[in-house]
């Protein structure tokens, strides 16, 4: 699937733009860290786009988000790869499976460290994820009061996908640093 299309089946099934956001933020992390371990980093970008595509549908009941997701992405050819990778950044659906490959680790990670950088960008002043640095990043990970619902143990499990928490933390700041004004930081 090309990204053209992607974006055109997002915005067709999710309307909430801070929900965009967070694919468009989840699509830049992954084609960064996919670059970084020299993997495909079209497949890890389409995997971080659209692995929310559900959401407003199971209105996020986590039994069947990704789920649906995986459904429809199948009846557009979808990369099976890319079904599990979606399927699994939510291990609470009802499909009994585990994440086991790096792609797996990463976009739960990845998807996950998002939230954690928008509520780090958003304590600042002019609330600009260009201006947050990696330690803040990673002293917020020891505030678990801070971005109480963002998993830090999801977030760990870069260590799974082949890198260090200092190294995800500043890829991932940096990928959303590229698209900061697109997605409203």
């Amino acid at each position: 699937m090309q990204r053209e299309k992607a974006i055109e089946l997002l915005r067709d099934h999710v309307k909430n733009e801070r929900t965009i956001a967070h694919c468009l933020a989840s699509e830049a992390v992954m084609r960064d860290l996919a670059a970084r371990l020299g993997e495909d980093v079209e497949k890890w970008g389409l995997a971080g786009l659209l692995h929310d595509l559900d959401v407003e549908i199971t209105e996020g009941d986590m039994h069947h988000h990704a789920l649906e997701t995986a459904r429809i992405l199948e009846k557009h050819g979808v990369d099976q790869e890319i079904l599990d990778a979606i399927m699994l950044h939510n291990e609470a659906a009802g499909h009994g499976k585990r994440r086991h490959t790096a792609f797996h680790h990463a976009l739960a990670a990845g998807e996950t460290i998002t939230g954690l950088i928008t509520a780090t960008a958003l304590v600042y002043p002019d609330k600009k994820v260009a201006s947050v640095k990696p330690k803040s990043i990673t002293k917020r990970m020891k505030e678990k009061a801070f971005a109480a619902s963002v998993n830090r143990d999801t977030i760990r499990e870069c260590e799974k996908a082949g890198l260090s928490l200092d190294e995800f933390v500043t890829i991932s700041l940096g990928a959303m640093k590229k698209i900061g004004p697109e997605i409203g930081l």
